[in-house]
């Protein structure tokens, strides 16, 4: 069992640039060299001014669980993170674990804790990769079309009436979203591995299920990320495909698409929260930035 540091040092957000090119040299966090991982103002949240945002918690407890139990011949087949109460910018304590190792199944968990409470617990399920078994299966058929020109660390939001905008504002609608993502890294001198950009990105499945004609008023509790494969080249993709709310519960799923084609599921339940609700067109919502 480990157990780092994340020393909240923030800086400010609200200075954000309205182009790409606020992504040079963007991390999430950065070490100094006194073994503590310091928040940058790439984690912070919409939701609150000292929460952080959800890729930024899913982000590292992903990095340091591959850190430590990746192995070769493994697969980080799902990825699991239970978000039991908002982080915020405060001391925050990862601890890890190896529940199982065995030939076939590896099992590793990541708890997050602030203040001496538990805020998060991600779960790595890792299997060991081999040749299919004989015979064929159903394949769903989705199609995704990228935005055309991206160069460099992204975030551009589509939905069906509206096409793709490096912005949210445009479809606050009832249309079915897509989002096409470069993230930034997580930590600062460590390039993220496609494994890490994955759960960064897969995050987005909140937003590209939840947000609707007054923007997004559920927060989510979880992520959970299931891949068949890593993916190639450094641009994810997701799409909605499935959303169902009752009772200010909102459950959804994407899928995740790479240059080669669809290789991943993103799924997210979440709960009303209107009393914090985002509306992209607000006069001080900022860029979507990881």
């Amino acid at each position: 069992m480990t157990a780092l540091i994340v020393t909240a040092l923030i800086m400010s957000a609200n200075d954000l640039c309205e182009d790409s090119g606020v992504f040079s040299g963007a991390t999430h966090f950065f070490a100094p060299g006194d073994g503590d991982f310091h928040p940058t103002e790439f984690a912070l949240s919409r939701w609150g001014k000292d929460m952080l945002n959800g890729p930024a918690v899913v982000g590292l407890a992903a990095w340091q669980l591959e850190q430590e139990y990746g192995a070769p011949g493994f697969l980080p087949t799902r990825f699991t993170t239970d978000l039991f109460k908002a982080a915020r910018r405060v001391p925050t304590v990862l601890r890890t674990r190896l529940v199982r190792a065995g030939g076939r199944i590896r099992n590793s968990e990541c708890d997050v804790l602030q203040d001496d409470q538990l805020v998060a617990r991600a779960v790595m399920v890792q299997y060991r990769t081999s040749e299919p078994p004989p015979g064929r299966e159903w394949v769903g058929e989705v199609e995704f079309t990228a935005p055309a020109g991206v160069t460099g660390p992204a975030y551009y939001v589509g939905s069906d009436e509206i096409g793709w905008t490096p912005s949210a504002a445009e479809h606050q609608n009832t249309a079915r979203k897509r989002v096409y993502h470069r993230p930034v890294d997580v930590v600062a001198g460590h390039a993220s591995s496609p494994f890490v950009r994955t759960v960064v990105a897969a995050e987005a499945t909140s937003l590209a299920c939840n947000m609707g004609t007054h923007g997004i008023g559920y927060i989510n509790g979880d992520l959970t990320v299931a891949m068949s494969r890593l993916p190639r080249g450094d641009y994810i993709g997701l799409q909605a495909d499935s959303h169902w709310c009752s009772e200010g519960i909102s459950v959804g799923a994407t899928t995740l698409f790479d240059d080669v084609g669809p290789f991943g599921i993103g799924m997210v339940t979440a709960i009303a929260n209107a009393a914090a609700q985002i509306d992209f067109t607000g006069p001080d919502i900022r860029k979507l930035w990881v």
